[in-house]
């Protein structure tokens, strides 16, 4: 009776470990703002749910703890895979805010981003806002809780291991950071370096013309008209992004489990 208890506590601790990994790397969960005893009750809550549909896990007593405390960890590091993979649209999304906020002329003006906990011009952390809340209209965080209940069905407890494979598409994903976010920046990028080309030549024509007192003033405008005009499409690439994701999401699942 005592070996089916602690059989069952070992089952539920390594749920357990894997969905709080999740949670607290996962978009919306790890915020500062999501108060860490309710990141903990729902991780709860959670494992709860999945402890009757998991397969039970067959510790070695032999083996001490030191293996049990290894094995805790791969849970935790599976979990921080699942969550951590959803950031990099955020990352993109921010990168690119900054990317425009500079060409704006905001560069100065510095916020602090409560998702990624760290500075970001107002620019990156008004479109990062925005991605969360079609995170959440899309239902984003069930992508995540099914991504979690999947992978205990690819990846039994205790059997992960780190393979290169996980490591090449985690890189890759990265690498799309810098691409996605110049994608989404480009249009403001493109349209201030033609204006900088008019300036020049402005300058050339009138030197007695103060061509920066005129310019920045003239950058603001422009680049505050074009965000309002394609704002729509900004939220059209975000969903489009956030969506395709649960596909990535579930594709690294399976990788982790290869």
């Amino acid at each position: 009776m005592t070996d089916i208890l602690v059989s069952d506590f070992i089952t539920g601790l390594f749920i357990f470990l894997r969905i709080s990994g999740m949670i607290f790397t996962a978009p919306v969960f790890s915020s500062r703002n999501f108060p860490t005893m309710a990141k903990i009750l729902l991780s709860l809550i959670i494992t709860y749910i999945l402890f009757f549909l998991v397969e039970e896990h067959q510790f070695n007593y032999d083996q001490g703890l030191v293996l049990l405390a290894m094995t805790g960890v791969k849970e935790v590091i599976t979990g921080m895979i699942i969550g951590f993979v959803v950031q990099f649209v955020f990352y993109a999304i921010n990168y690119a805010g900054m990317l425009i906020g500079f060409d704006l002329g905001l560069g100065m003006a510095m916020a602090f981003d409560a998702n990624t906990e760290v500075n970001t011009n107002l620019m990156g952390q008004v479109m990062n806002t925005f991605a969360l809340l079609i995170f959440v209209l899309i239902n984003g965080h069930h992508y995540l809780i099914r991504a979690i209940g999947f992978s205990f069905e690819v990846i039994p407890l205790g059997e992960y291991v780190i393979k290169e494979d996980v490591i090449n598409t985690l890189i890759l994903y990265s690498a799309s950071i810098f691409i996605l976010a110049v994608k989404m920046a480009s249009p403001i990028i493109v349209s201030f370096f033609l204006l900088h080309i008019a300036s020049g030549i402005m300058a050339r024509i009138n030197p007695q013309m103060n061509v920066f007192f005129v310019i920045h003033p003239l950058k603001m405008g422009m680049g505050f008209a074009l965000i309002s005009l394609i704002a729509p499409v900004y939220v059209y690439i975000m969903r489009n992004l956030l969506e395709n994701y649960e596909n990535k999401l579930f594709e690294i699942v399976q990788e982790l489990g290869k």
